[in-house]
């Protein structure tokens, strides 16, 4: 008789929870999601680089922002969840546009790992709320994580997936397929497409046959291509079709004496770089024709910072060694990236060539150019998803940006290179309600950018305390 009555609540209990369905894995991360929601008395950067508006009230309903207007003459609709906001900033949800879901995993020759759980808590709590993968190594994947953050499975950013990278011969790493010429280029783009790819990556040694190519089938479809290249001149690239270019003039090659076409200069490049003025005609040149050719800019400063040797006693600390950024690290990969910094020669030209990459794209941006941001974490593993991204604009600024320039590139022109901009990227009525809530005035002080509390995603409010602490320990494992 007693076996039979535990039989029968069990299967009460299994009853019960069926109808109710399973428990919500992401509630413990939700702020809010009330239906309405009113933001009220908040200074809002809209993202366009307008001046902000202080004391505002913004509306959020069905995902949505609804209304935008001065508090004083903006009332909560009824039953609105309010929520008071005296001293915090809102500003649109980033658009990461150089942000991997892989990580180095170290290796000779070097290793990458998909970090799919703590990367995309990570972005989503630095206020990543869009992103552009720009280049996978595991694409499968990518893809599928795409499918369980869009269906709310899993916590996340919004996914612009890049296929796998189009690497000519002498790829440094195995983790990147070889192409064998440029029908091999055509055949790889068209694939990846059909199975959901939104862009491509041309990488280091690729031939002008095999990008040319690539564009071609690209293009056909809609799509654009983007290229970290070291075989080809950003001249060359432009004049090929290419859509934008990654990191700047610190990869650029089209300067070192002798280069020989199609291939990637071993010898003289760094050299080159570091007796090269920005301000020079050749430089200027290749920022003209970008800008004719309409080619766009991601600018990756985090990754080059990672290289700079420590700042001496009594300076800014360069690069920043936060405790929350060495504490999500797993043991190894703090190892890896510690005693890679230990490597650094006291005398690395790492921070003139720095500066001289920001004066680069200074000078870019003030030409008319669309630059756009991202982190890129690769290079020695300094560079952590989400915290790398409020980074990038710290930098914006320290290049000559102004802080409300610095928001618009890492905003509002993303969303415009991806054709995003009537529903993301800025904050208006209408648009889908990625929204940061900053603690302080980032249009004023932009490394206020550094405290975001809350970040909304389509209307739900995330907190980004608790979605940094779930992954203390992980980079690095998954």
């Amino acid at each position: 008789m007693r076996r039979l009555i535990s039989l029968l609540l069990l299967i009460a209990a299994a009853s019960a929870f069926a109808q109710r369905g399973p428990r919500d894995p992401n509630r413990e991360f939700i702020r809010t999601d009330a239906p309405v929601i009113a933001l009220t008395h908040v200074r809002v950067v809209d993202g366009t680089g307008a001046a902000a508006q202080d004391d505002q009230t913004v509306v959020i309903q069905n995902g949505k922002i609804t209304v935008i207007g001065p508090a004083a003459s903006t009332a909560a609709p009824q039953g609105a969840q309010a929520i008071d906001l005296h001293g915090y900033t809102v500003m649109p949800g980033m658009v990461g546009m150089h942000d991997h879901m892989f990580f180095p995993m170290g290796g000779g020759p070097p290793q990458y790992s998909n970090m799919p759980i703590s990367f995309s808590r990570l972005y989503l709590a630095a206020g990543v709320t869009s992103i552009r993968t720009t280049g996978s190594v595991q694409p499968y994947e990518d893809l599928e994580l795409k499918k369980l953050i869009d269906a709310g499975r899993v916590i996340g950013p919004k996914m612009h997936i890049t296929a796998p990278y189009l690497e000519g011969v002498g790829s440094f790493t195995p983790v990147m397929h070889t192409l064998t010429g440029a029908d091999d280029a055509r055949k790889l783009t068209a694939f990846w497409a059909d199975q959901g790819a939104t862009s491509f990556k041309a990488y280091m040694n690729i031939t002008r046959a095999e990008l040319a190519a690539a564009v071609d089938e690209a293009h056909k479809r809609g799509l654009k291509v983007t290229g970290h290249l070291c075989s080809i001149g950003f001249k060359e690239a432009a004049d090929l079709g290419i859509d934008d270019l990654e990191h700047g003039w610190i990869v650029d090659t089209e300067f070192v004496p002798d280069k020989k076409p199609d291939q990637c200069p071993e010898a003289n490049a760094r050299a080159t770089r570091v007796a090269q003025d920005i301000e020079s005609a050749p430089v200027q040149e290749v920022i003209r024709y970008l800008v004719q050719k309409k080619v766009a800019l991601t600018s990756t400063l985090p990754v080059f910072e990672a290289s700079v040797p420590n700042s001496p006693a009594g300076q800014p600390q360069r690069p920043l060694l936060t405790e929350r950024l060495l504490n999500v690290m797993d043991s190894e990969a703090k190892a890896r990236y510690l005693a890679a910094r230990a490597r650094i020669p006291a005398d690395s030209p790492s921070l003139s060539l720095l500066k001289k990459e920001m004066q680069f794209e200074h000078d870019f941006a003030n030409a008319g150019a669309l630059l756009l941001a991202g982190l890129d974490p690769t290079g020695n593993a300094g560079v952590v998803a989400g915290f790398g991204d409020p980074r990038e604009l710290e930098l914006l600024v320290e290049a000559g940006f102004t802080p409300l320039e610095a928001i618009r590139i890492a905003t509002l022109n993303g969303a415009q290179f991806l054709g995003e901009q009537d529903h993301i990227g800025s904050l208006a009525a209408g648009k889908q309600a990625d929204i940061l809530v900053v603690h302080g005035s980032p249009d004023q002080n932009i490394n206020d950018i550094e405290k975001t509390e809350i970040v909304f995603k389509d209307g739900v409010g995330y907190d980004s305390a608790k979605l940094i602490q779930s992954v203390q320990g992980t980079v690095g494992s998954h």
